[in-house]
């Protein structure tokens, strides 16, 4: 139940882990994954209520009762996806499958199934599922930076070992990257051993979970500075599959424990993070296009108005003078033309 752990390059000397938190009764453990992962579900949902009044006018009520399930369905889908990913594992029965206090859950299977529970709830309460998902997704940056943690206080979800260099895959091909002293990962390594022994016991690996957690922190930060300059709704939730897309594709590649399509050697999680990448990528930019053309369509429409207005003013002044000089000089030939009639009758008198 223990993990020793030391980070010598942040100055962090070795000390021991406990995975229980506390027992109750004497036989029901409680553990720090559970707490933690249960502290950032309560972060994500009272981020989504506060974003939601503030910004989206959905009221804290209809986000509790859209929370409750999407949680439930968002536990479902991470054990799914990982016992469908699991090649390695053995589930004889369905006590093995839904036996999650004994292990394995997957990110990306509680993001799928966290989505399709918001695309239920709003369906049944007839909500704008985009702005849920705009309101869902920073939260959900919140409670996966500290999800992380929960993997460090198992001992888990770490890297490749760190000597001098370092082993890299991305997609089907290995890379040497270069981890000796000086370098990023040579100060942030790792030393693990998965019981209490001494320091030069240890051996060095990439703490995998800390480059998620702050590659999650680093995506929250700025998707709180895009959000009141969003353009449409659903634009802040696919930023958020762009940028966790991107990063884990990458961290993806130093992990030791990935889940693997089939007998091949692709790494799922890889090749989810490529398809959430490019495909968010997609969603970000086009509709942004398609606005901007809109805008200046619009713009030059009125501007052509103005200047077909303006065209025709002095145009018509130009007629009215003109006019009016006509009318004048006919009415002076009438006046003479009477006034010569009028002499001619008086000579005639």
């Amino acid at each position: 139940m223990t993990t020793t752990v030391s980070f010598p390059g942040l100055g962090i000397d070795s000390f021991t882990l406990n995975k229980v938190a506390f027992t109750l009764f004497g036989k029901i453990e409680v553990r720090w994954y559970g707490i933690i992962i249960t502290l950032g579900i309560v972060l994500a949902f009272l981020y989504a209520c506060w974003r939601g009044k503030k910004n989206e006018n959905i009221i804290p009520d209809d986000v509790m009762d859209i929370g409750l399930v999407t949680v439930l369905c968002g536990i479902v889908g991470a054990r799914i996806y990982y016992v469908l990913g699991d090649s390695t594992g053995v589930y004889d029965s369905l006590y093995d499958v839904i036996a999650i206090w004994n292990g394995g859950i997957a990110i990306y299977g509680a993001i799928i199934g966290g989505c399709l529970g918001i695309l239920l709830m709003c369906h049944i309460k007839k909500i704008s599922w985009r702005k849920l998902f705009d309101m869902a997704a920073p939260g959900v940056l919140i409670a996966q930076a500290l999800g992380r943690w929960g993997n460090f206080f198992n001992g888990e979800a770490y890297g490749y070992e760190i000597a001098e260099t370092t082993r890299f895959y991305f997609f089907n091909k290995e890379h040497v990257l270069s981890s000796g002293e000086g370098t990023f990962f040579h100060a942030l390594r790792m030393g693990l051993t998965p019981n209490v022994a001494s320091f030069s016991e240890m051996h060095y690996f990439h703490p995998t979970f800390l480059y998620e957690s702050l590659w999650n922190v680093l995506g929250f930060v700025l998707i709180q500075f895009f959000y009141k300059h969003k353009k449409f709704d659903g634009q802040v939730a696919v930023l958020y599959f762009t940028w966790y897309g991107f990063g884990r594709m990458f961290i993806e590649g130093l992990r030791t424990d990935s889940l693997y399509l089939g007998n091949t050697t692709l790494r799922i999680s890889q090749l989810i993070g490529l398809l959430c990448f490019v495909g968010g990528l997609c969603l970000f930019i086009i509709p942004m296009i398609v606005i901007e053309r809109k805008k200046k369509l619009a713009v030059a429409n009125a501007d052509g108005g103005q200047t077909d207005q303006s065209e025709e003013a002095p145009h018509t002044e130009e007629d009215t003078d003109t006019e009016q000089a006509e009318q004048t000089e006919q009415a002076e030939q009438e006046e003479n033309q009477l006034t010569d009639k009028e002499s001619e009758d008086g000579k005639a008198d």
